[in-house]
């Protein structure tokens, strides 16, 4: 019976140029699989949040109230973050004696937009890297085997008679970095697709939220009189 050769045997076997290949693609998916944990966490931290603030606000609490409640936490993330950074707005700008309410409510909407858009890009916090190594993996590691079967064939040219035990550990060392692509590549599509799809979702959420709170802060503007 014939000695079997581990991965590690075929790793320690392969020339310098195929090892990097293989130790990048493990340090991308080590990295990746961090990420996708970290991630996984953030956005369901971020979907719990928005439910348990929209059940508070809704709920009918006075708006100062929640803002004061909501502020004394620290900075706001998240949704919060939109309803901190519109009810803060709006108040300042009723102080300023704006007489014009669709004034205030376009000064609102923007000061809004512009937490909507920084809660997104935090949300999509290694999405891009996710994509990256998607998308590049399959061909590093597709060059690394390359690589490895072009030298074994390079030695295998230099002998009288070939055999395929000559040639075969060369070959499979080369494999294994296409192997090692594609286990670095697959979940990180598979991740990036489905966190892509959550941040829409919450992006939709917030959305939604900002436009319904500015219909609420558009009435009371012009049901109040400016101070």
């Amino acid at each position: 019976m014939s000695a079997e050769i581990s991965i590690f045997d075929l790793f320690l076997q392969a020339s310098l140029l195929v090892k990097s290949v293989m130790l990048i693609l493990l340090g991308f998916s080590i990295a990746c699989w961090a990420m996708i944990f970290q991630r996984r966490k953030a956005l369901n931290d971020a979907q719990a949040q928005m439910k348990i603030f929209e059940d508070k606000f809704w709920s009918g609490a006075d708006l100062s109230k929640l803002y004061n409640e909501v502020s004394s936490k620290g900075p706001a993330t998240g949704i919060e973050s939109l309803f901190v950074s519109g009810f803060k707005e709006f108040a300042r700008l009723r102080k300023s004696n704006m007489d014009s309410p669709q004034a205030i409510v376009d000064g609102t909407h923007r000061a809004m937009r512009v937490a909507l858009s920084r809660e997104v890009d935090h949300l999509e916090t290694h999405l891009p890297f996710m994509a990256t190594v998607g998308s590049i993996s399959p061909y590093i590691g597709l060059f690394g085997t390359v690589w490895g079967i072009m030298n074994s064939f390079i030695a295998l040219g230099a002998v009288e008679q070939a055999t395929l035990a000559m040639v075969a550990p060369g070959i499979a060392e080369a494999l294994i970095a296409t192997a090692m692509g594609l286990f670095a590549a697959i979940p990180a599509v598979i991740a990036f697709n489905r966190f892509s799809h959550h941040v829409e979702k919450l992006e939709n959420g917030y959305g939604n939220f900002m436009e319904e709170f500015s219909s609420i802060l558009q009435r009371q503007s012009t049901s109040e009189p400016s101070a």
